[in-house]
This record gives structure tokens, sequence and C-alpha cells, in this order.
């Protein structure tokens, strides 16, 4: 299981965010009034609407003080094209057009579902993978080899560690970074990685 240059990025300022918010969050607490009658929130992901043109909504709902489970849709309403006609390669990110998750989070802080968490997740999910393949013919003679656009549908599992940032009057910021693995389909990517960045309203 190795990261590439683009996806230890996105993982390290991710982090970097994480932390940062949680320090933040830390020496405010004492002024937050805790919502403890507010169980549903639902967010939406801007970072992937505008630079990836992908509906990325979630429902979670709170179960405990430190549990949640909720359900997440993704759609890639449209591909990003370079000069040249072609799909900009996204390493794999977004490899995915259409997409549902369950996720289950159980968070550490003392506050109701807030906080640094850490999540386990399923994902369906279906789109087109560049497959390196080679080409022969009848006799079995090797042609011509390259990589070509293959549709996949598969499942994976993973897990996930972020962190939730709740205002007083209910807004917050969901931070994190997941990783997973693919486990059926030979066409798809083996392994998926899910940044998140999630603005929504607790209710």
């Amino acid at each position: 299981m190795n990261f590439n240059n683009k996806q230890m990025k996105i993982f390290l300022i991710t982090l970097t965010v994480l932390f940062t918010f949680q320090i933040s969050s830390a020496q405010e607490q004492s002024e937050i009034p805790p919502r403890d009658i507010n169980k549903n929130e639902f967010s939406i992901n801007p970072i992937n609407i505008i630079a990836f043109g992908a509906l990325d909504l979630s429902y979670e709902r709170v179960i405990s003080n430190n549990t949640s489970i909720g359900i997440n849709a993704f759609y890639r309403l449209s591909d990003n094209i370079d000069t040249d006609g072609d799909i900009i390669d996204r390493d794999g990110i977004f490899d995915k057009e259409l997409a549902l998750t369950i996720q289950y989070k159980y968070f550490f802080g003392r506050r109701i579902a807030r906080g640094f968490y850490i999540e386990g997740f399923g994902m369906l999910s279906s789109g087109e993978h560049d497959n390196y393949v080679n080409f022969v013919d009848n006799q079995g003679t090797l042609i011509s080899s390259g990589e070509i656009a293959e549709e996949y549908t598969d499942f994976a599992l993973g897990f996930a560690v972020g962190g939730k940032f709740v205002t007083r009057n209910g807004f917050f910021l969901d931070v994190g970074f997941g990783i997973g693995r693919n486990l059926f389909s030979s066409k798809g990517p083996e392994i998926i990685v899910r940044p998140n960045l999630y603005l929504g309203y607790r209710f």
C-alpha cells in the first residue's frame, strides 16, 4: 500500500488542518454550549464541487455521546477536460463516478459527537479506471500494450481519521482523510482514498 506524491501531500495537509482546528476547538470549549438535543446533521463538500465537478452530500445521525452513523452520496456531474480533450488524471482519487458510503464514527472528545474521531466505512462505487492491458491476436501473439479506461463496480472497506468542530449555532466543519481497499473487481482501483472536507449544520 503506497501513497503517490499527490496523495501524500493531501494526507499531510489534512492532518495539519485537523490539528490546527483541534487546538482552536480545545481553547474555545468553555465558550461553546453543548447542543445535546440536536442529533441530525446535513453537510456538503464544497471542494469536490469546485475542483472536480462532483456533488458530495452527507447525512449523519448522532447515536450516543461518542458515536454517530451516516450515509454519503457522491455523484460526479462532469469530467475535468484538458486542452487536448482528455480527462485530467486524478491519480485514482476520483475514478469513481457514483458512490454510496456508510460510515461509523467514534469520537474521543468530551462533548457530544465533536472533536477528534476515527471512522470505519464501506463504499459501493462505480466508474472508470485506467488499466494497463496487453492486446493479443487469435494465436496469442502480443500485438501491443497500453492503458485503457475500463468500467468497474466494486465495494470497499476502509477507515479514516478526522475532526469535527461545531459552533454554538450548530454549523460545523468536518475534515478528515480515509483510505480503503476495493474487494472484488480487478478492473477498478485497488486502493481508494477519501480526502474529506464538509461544511454542515446540526439540527
